[in-house]
């Protein structure tokens, strides 16, 4: 029997070796794709951080853009097709004003406004550019770019002319100067205690309101001067229906500003056809009809005197009505709306008695100026001041310069506006009864200003 033998096969030498590098090798691969991967990754990251720093200058830009263009007014009176060249001076100087140097735009006389490179962190490279560009007469395109490295993004949005609603109509008593009260003076309103509300601007004056003895605001006082205050003195004296510390309950200050609306003479001059010679008597009772006081003549009106259509009064004057005035008429004057010397004057110390401007009768002489509603007084550049007693007074009073004294007092269908930043005076037995209600338009005579309204709809990303 033939003993087994074992027949042992040597192994391959050296397959472990490769074995290990194919590993090597494949890890290596993996590692280098990885990394690649990784590299990858990160420049992804890289641009997108710097996409969205772009975007985010844009949303900036875009803010930035929207506090100035909010602080621009133009006159209601631009032709529409001159809006937006009225917008590019008007927008150069809300900047200039400010002395802002860094958004510099230039307009290009036609259609576009640009605003060259604004820079916003320059450790990243940030900024931000713009156009404006006028889409219609009505409706005007910004686009702001974004910019960050070599990246930009561009946000669009649409802004849109509109009529700036709150304005000082809004109260019964609007001043741009301090008001005092003094005596037994009584602001109230005839429907609502809001009517009589009070608006002071006072940016020169830190006593915006001063209110003494038994005088009383029966509505809420608006204060624009942030460091303003009010002095009350007199058991008595009181806003808003309290007195004392409780008063201060109904005055807000720091309000921000409303609009004082462009006033408008030039509207009524062709009404005002009878002129006013030295050969009228103007101590007689007289009726007199769209009548026109030239230049310097200074007239003083002592009888009983009717006014009808339009009362037209040129600069310099002094015109004073010191009998009995019957009033179905628009009282205007053509002085400039920023003088304040209270050179030219406008008084009133009988007493007067208003009547609606549609109460003339449909004639002829009267055409036009029927509809000329909601303004009794519009006086730019003449101070105004009453003496006497009236009933009512059918319209606004608008003037630089405005004093109430004596028994001046009744209602005013409309609200009482001083242009000027000389103190308005209140003083004796007068109570002013205002009454604003169905007042929802501006009273003629006075030009709306036109704001540009962020369309929020219109907001959008684009690829230029």
């Amino acid at each position: 029997m033939k003993q087994a033998r074992m027949i042992r096969h040597a192994g391959q030498k050296g397959s472990a070796l490769v074995m290990s590098l194919m590993f090597v090798v494949i890890f290596s691969a993996l590692a280098a794709a990885v990394a690649g991967m990784s590299g990858a990754n990160v420049q992804i990251a890289e641009n997108q951080q710097k996409a969205d720093n772009a975007r985010a200058c844009a949303e900036s830009g875009l803010e930035v853009l929207r506090y100035w263009i909010n602080k621009v007014e133009i006159s209601g009176l631009i032709a529409n097709d001159q809006r937006f060249g009225e917008l590019a001076t008007a927008f150069q100087s809300e900047l200039s004003d400010a002395g802002i140097t860094n958004i510099a735009p230039t307009y290009d006389g036609s259609s576009t406004i640009t605003i060259p490179n604004v820079p916003l962190e320059s450790s990243l490279g940030g900024s931000f550019s713009a156009v404006l560009t006028k889409i219609d007469n009505d409706t005007v395109r910004l686009d702001v770019t974004g910019h960050c490295r070599s990246f930009s993004r561009t946000i669009r949005s649409n802004y849109c002319f509109e009529t700036r609603a709150n304005t000082v109509f809004d109260f019964g008593v609007a001043s741009k100067g301090p008001i005092s009260l003094s005596g037994n003076v009584e602001l109230e309103g005839v429907n609502i205690e809001v009517e009589s509300n009070a608006y002071i601007e006072s940016e020169n004056a830190m006593l915006a309101l001063s209110i003494i003895g038994n005088s009383h605001i029966a509505g809420e006082v608006k204060i624009v001067n942030p460091d303003a205050y009010v002095y009350l003195q007199g058991g008595k004296a009181g806003i808003g229906g309290e007195t004392g510390e409780d008063a201060m309950n109904h005055v807000t200050i720091g309000v921000g500003s409303c609009a004082f609306p462009e006033m408008n003479p030039d509207l009524f001059t062709g009404y005002a056809t009878r002129e006013l010679t030295p050969e009228d008597n103007t101590s007689a009772d007289a009726t007199y009809t769209n009548l026109k006081i030239p230049a310097g003549m200074n007239p003083s009106f002592s009888g009983q005197v009717t006014l009808k259509g339009v009362v037209y009064i040129q600069a310099p004057n002094v015109v004073t009505f010191s009998g009995g005035v019957d009033v179905t008429a628009i009282i205007v004057t053509d002085g400039e709306d920023t003088d304040n010397s209270a050179t030219n004057r406008l008084i009133f110390i009988g007493n007067v008695t208003g009547h609606p401007i549609t109460e003339l009768p449909d004639t002829t002489e009267f055409a036009g100026v029927r509809d000329q509603i909601g303004t009794f007084i519009i006086a730019p550049g003449f101070h105004v001041g009453f003496g006497g007693s009236f009933s009512t007074l059918s319209g606004a009073i608008a003037a630089n310069g405005i004093q109430m004294w004596g028994n001046a007092g009744g209602t005013i269908n409309g609200s009482i506006i001083n242009y000027s930043d000389a103190q308005m005076g209140l003083q004796g037995n007068t109570d002013l009864y205002f009454n604003r209600s169905g007042l929802v338009e501006p009273p003629a005579g006075f030009v709306p200003q036109l704001i540009l309204n962020y369309d929020n709809s219109s907001y959008s990303e684009v690829t230029l």
